[in-house]
């Protein structure tokens, strides 16, 4: 059995206390949501009076604020969670990665939702009504694409994934990370309780295998960016609630479980027929490989035997 995936191991000379307080993932997990929502509030502030004087278009100015007071104070976090609290090098951030695994999964993401549209398309749900040129594509491109995806998946993969997996196993983390991963959207335009579980299956399971598979957050970012970029404004089709300004003028017929909704193609049958048949090939991939990383208190077993 390979145990190769997990990034950070207590240090055996950590005393009693540090174990408990400092290095359990139980406290890593609190040590990053205190130091995020300190960033957070500490940006806040500067960030909306200097954005709101500086930018004119609101919807430019919403994707600033959500940059410097979401993401930054995030990736912040991470960065002093990985650096300070685990000291160890930042192997899933690794500049030697971006362009390959970014590219990767900006091209993943881009393929993957447009399956997803070629078959509403061939199902008679997906209809072009038009075209628009003008579409205000650089507000979406920062905020629903590279913010949601460099944001979202620090959270989601980096943090709760990946040290829940440490702790209790990757079948808990993937489920469990899955799970959150669907609910926080409970609160989007639209949502509804089947929404967040088709995102949990569809978005959740197969972000989780594709971290544990390359231990990269650029695939990750990038698939996630790449997905919601050309749903919303190559598309013209809302992303998780949210209205857009697409390229294309588009519209979807049919009943909700095929078309979505009012939520978006996330919500769609065939979205999750698509996503779950990939998470299916990648989780084959996983036990073939060997790669599932039992609980800690297993792993100390192991160990001994």
């Amino acid at each position: 059995m390979r145990i190769r995936s997990i990034a950070f191991v207590t240090p055996p000379n950590a005393a009693r206390w540090q174990r408990w307080l400092i290095f359990s993932p139980l406290a890593r997990l609190v040590i990053f949501t205190a130091t995020f929502i300190l960033l957070s509030k500490l940006i806040a502030v500067p960030a909306h009076i200097g954005i709101d004087h500086s930018f004119a278009g609101a919807a430019m100015a919403k994707a600033w604020i959500y940059l410097l007071t979401f993401v930054l104070p995030a990736l912040l976090a991470y960065l002093f969670l990985i650096r300070v609290i685990e000291r160890r090098p930042a192997t899933e951030l690794a500049w030697r990665e971006l362009l390959p695994y970014g590219a990767a999964g900006l091209l993943g993401g881009a393929t993957l939702f447009s399956a997803v549209v070629g078959a509403l398309w061939a199902l008679g749900s997906y209809h072009v009504t038009g075209i628009n040129p003008q579409a205000h594509w650089l507000p979406a491109l920062l905020l629903a694409g590279l913010g949601a995806g460099i944001g979202e998946e620090i959270l989601f993969r980096g943090v709760l994934f990946r040290i829940m997996e440490e702790g209790l196993g990757t079948w808990v983390a993937l489920l469990f990370s899955a799970l959150f991963f669907g609910a926080v959207h409970l609160g989007n335009p639209g949502a509804t309780l089947w929404s967040s579980a088709a995102i949990a299956i569809e978005a959740g399971l197969l972000f989780g295998l594709l971290y544990h598979l390359t231990r990269s957050l650029y695939l990750c970012m990038g698939v996630h960016a790449a997905w919601n970029f050309t749903q919303g404004t190559v598309y013209g089709i809302p992303v998780s609630g949210l209205p857009v300004d697409g390229w294309l003028l588009s519209s979807r017929s049919g009943p909700d479980w095929l078309s979505g909704g009012v939520f978006g193609a996330e919500a769609s049958a065939v979205a999750l027929l698509v996503c779950s048949m990939l998470t299916l090939a990648l989780l084959r991939i996983v036990l073939r490989g060997g790669t599932l990383v039992p609980p800690r208190w297993r792993r100390r077993r192991l160990a001994v035997d």
